[in-house]
């Protein structure tokens, strides 16, 4: 299937207009499965911008040469960064040191050296365990170092599909708090920065409620640990299968947290480039489309 743009236009909005049976959810799965292709290439940025004349192709068919292994997903990768989709339930890095654990950075090590033994890739942040979604790696430590040392201003958005228990009342809020961790490596909210306290800032938007249970938009301005699990707790509505932090309910027989977008600056060529990893089926089954 073919479409030719006829005027100036971002990707997903063209998809959006164009594939009118075809959800917004199957739209991004089909950009992060390499089925959308822009004048012969694979595309997979949605905010890419379509000009006239340019030719838009859906690959109906799967990719069936995606040899990355059974856990992670490459978004996108170039000479200095690669960008994954994490299954839920599945380390970000090894806590120690154990070197054949089963890890992203790992299976993502593994998946590159075995295309070339030289290449190399530096964490740069994490997501929790039983968190899934985006992630970006380095893959030179310089580049490492630029992501780390300028994150603040090169990280423009990341937002998380959230599910929590109850029906958040206000539709659009902000928490913010000083984070604390404490002897066995549980995160807690304090009032001030005294004694170790680290700013933490969590927006939220809700975006529809379905039973007992509330769907909503978390937007980080600060990527503490256990950021969004310790904040919805505070205002009474944990997110769903977190045990750790008060939840009651496991519907979906897992962590209802999942990184949603991660918008960024280039760290080299300062190009702004947004990833978006689908909602995720069990999240679906739940709130609906």
């Amino acid at each position: 299937m073919k479409f030719k743009v006829s005027e100036r236009n971002e990707l997903m909005k063209f998809l959006v207009e164009n594939l009118t049976k075809q959800s917004k959810n199957n739209i991004k799965t089909l950009l992060s499965k390499e089925q959308i292709l822009v004048n012969g290439k694979i595309e997979r940025q949605f905010n890419l911008v379509l000009n006239p004349g340019d030719e838009v192709s859906i690959n109906w068919n799967k990719n069936r040469n995606d040899q990355t292994p059974k856990g992670i997903k490459i978004l996108f990768e170039d000479k200095d960064i690669v960008v994954i989709e994490k299954e839920n339930g599945l380390l970000s890095i090894s806590t120690e040191k154990k070197s054949n654990e089963r890890t992203a950075y790992k299976l993502l090590m593994d998946y590159m050296k075995s295309k070339d033994k030289k290449e190399r890739i530096f964490i740069v942040h994490r997501l929790d365990k039983d968190t899934s979604g985006v992630m970006i790696f380095a893959k030179s430590e310089k580049v490492k170092e630029q992501l780390q040392e300028n994150w603040n201003d090169l990280v423009l958005e990341r937002e998380y599909s959230v599910i929590v228990e109850g029906i958040v009342k206000e539709k659009v809020g902000q928490i913010k708090s000083y984070l604390k961790e404490n002897k066995v490596f549980t995160t807690y909210s304090v009032k001030d920065d005294k004694n170790g306290g680290k700013l933490a800032i969590t927006n939220y938007k809700v975006v529809k409620t379905k039973g007992k249970f509330t769907y909503l938009k978390a937007a980080l301005e600060t990527g503490r640990k256990n950021q969004i699990r310790v904040h919805m707790s505070d205002i009474g509505h944990p997110v769903v299968g977190d045990k750790k932090y008060g939840a009651q309910t496991n519907i979906l027989k897992r962590l209802g947290l999942h990184a949603h977008t991660l918008k960024i600056k280039h760290p080299v060529t300062n190009e702004v480039m947004s990833f978006v990893s689908p909602t995720p089926k069990e999240f679906t089954r739940i709130i609906g489309e």
